[in-house]
């Protein structure tokens, strides 16, 4: 899966400890524990248009 990072949140990439700010996006695992908590806590996204929600 892809995920993407959401404004106004902060998440490191757990491999290298620096902050995920590809606005590109990230391929993960779909089974990576990491990643799907980040998903389930609303730090990462599936989709890119989510990242203009706290514009608003």
């Amino acid at each position: 899966m892809k995920v993407y990072p959401v404004k106004g949140r902060l998440v490191r990439d757990p491999i290298t400890g620096r902050e995920f700010n590809n606005t590109g996006g990230l391929e993960v695992s779909d089974t990576d524990p990491f990643w799907l908590r980040r998903l389930a806590d609303g730090d990462v996204s599936r989709t890119a248009d989510q990242n203009k929600q706290e514009d608003e």
